[in-house]
């Protein structure tokens, strides 16, 4: 494998190596990456990124497109048998172009939006004032419970009785508990409301049927293919078929042009593992697994937001640790684990800071882990906290999670 690529370009070659080796060799508990299954890094890889496909299956703008019709049509079947939607757009390049492409087809400029606030959790596309959403549309933020940290559903129904949003957008990147989509979809008919579910990070539990699916409550769902779902980097769109047309313009040519048939294509085989009934056991493990380990970092001493999680990740408050989220993010690198910084609800310091860390448990569940290794790492990464300054310490416990990686090989058949 690689064999024209390190002759061709032994630098591009090498940097891929490095990162192989990286992947392997390091905790990954980064709760929006996951390691998709070599079906699909073959897929993406193929020679379907030779083809120019714009517009849509049997209306496409260039010939030659028969067999790309015939791989999209399957991704956009097998993704609506997947959630039970009615249509399904499956070209958009991330989910953020999902959510612009939702926003350019019902929104006008300026137009009101209630998102959750990034700061509790929710994501940029959804109303940063540095993102095209906070660009383009007026957007009012709803947060969490001061206290228990879980979405304030009276607070939403009161900003959305007092602003009018045309679109109210609930889902969120760092948001460790259940979301009600029925108390959305009841808030939003009661102001007139489209509502838009962005399930990006917990796609694969709602597949599994271990979230609940808000399909059933919303007219517009977006998501990524990576993250929890375990497919290519990508994105796509549900919506009931009334909307549909407005959506596929939207997509195209409102915001891209020729489609990635090759990642479509990885596409198609990331939802047909979905399918299939070991996905929804590693699904229910995803869950365990964040659960175990959550409840092994409190029981060290570690605050967890909201206490706890039902779903592939949390986040831990440091503040009574004396280390911000960025400084436990760079020294937990040092020992190989990979976290990312991140904020909590009301925290006093700004995001490039932030007072806490993210932890989610796809890509770990994906190696083979299970609730004993949870409570390895938890260990692992207490000692790595106590101990920053040591370092023969940090080297021990390099070689703690060396040994622990080595019981879980990463993608053993690309070779190096």
């Amino acid at each position: 494998m690689f064999e024209n690529l390190k002759k061709v370009d032994p630098l591009v070659f090498e940097v891929i190596r490095k990162e192989i080796y990286r992947q392997r060799s390091q905790i990954e508990l980064i709760a929006s990456e996951n390691f998709a299954p070599l079906p699909v890094l073959e897929a993406a890889s193929s020679v379907m990124t030779n083809k120019y496909a714009e517009g849509y299956p049997k209306a496409r703008w260039y010939g030659g497109c028969s067999f790309v019709d015939e791989v999209e049509e399957l991704a956009q079947e097998r993704v609506k048998k997947l959630f039970g939607a009615e249509h399904a757009n499956v070209q958009p390049h991330s989910g953020t172009q999902a959510n612009i492409a939702v926003m350019m087809a019902i929104l006008n400029y300026k137009d009101t939006i209630l998102a959750m606030d990034l700061a509790c959790g929710g994501h940029l596309s959804h109303g940063h004032p540095l993102n095209f959403s906070g660009k383009f549309y007026n957007v009012i933020t709803y947060g969490v419970d001061k206290k228990r940290e879980v979405i304030d559903y009276e607070q939403v129904k009161d900003l959305a009785e007092k602003h009018k949003p045309k679109l109210i957008i609930a889902g969120a990147s760092a948001y460790p508990r259940i979301i009600d989509f029925k108390k959305f979809r009841e808030i939003a008919d009661s102001v007139g409301a489209y509502l838009l579910v962005d399930m990006a990070h917990f796609a694969g539990l709602v597949a599994a049927g271990i979230y609940p699916n808000p399909v059933e409550f919303a007219e517009f769902v977006t998501s990524t293919t990576h993250k929890t779902l375990r497919g290519p980097r990508g994105g796509f769109i549900l919506c009931r078929k009334e909307f549909a047309k407005k959506i596929d313009t939207a997509v195209f040519p409102g915001g891209q042009g020729g489609p990635l048939m090759h990642i479509i294509a990885a596409k198609a085989v990331g939802f047909g593992l979905a399918l299939k009934e070991e996905f929804k056991e590693y699904q229910r493990q995803i869950v365990k697994n964040a659960k175990a380990f959550a409840k092994a970092l409190e029981n060290r001493g570690y605050r967890i937001v909201s206490g706890g999680t039902d779903t592939h990740l949390f986040l831990v408050d440091l503040r009574d640790k004396d280390i911000t989220g960025r400084d436990c993010a760079h020294i937990l690198e040092k020992v190989n684990i990979t976290v990312n910084k991140n904020l909590i609800p009301y925290d006093p310091y700004p995001p490039k800071i932030t007072s806490g860390i993210r932890i989610g448990t796809p890509a770990v569940t994906t190696r083979g882990m299970k609730e004993s290794e949870m409570e390895i790492i938890a260990e692992l990464i207490d000692k790595t906290i106590h101990f920053f300054n040591d370092e023969e310490k940090l080297d021990r416990i390099r070689k703690d999670v060396k040994e622990l990686l080595d019981k879980f090989p990463l993608y053993e058949e690309i070779s190096i």
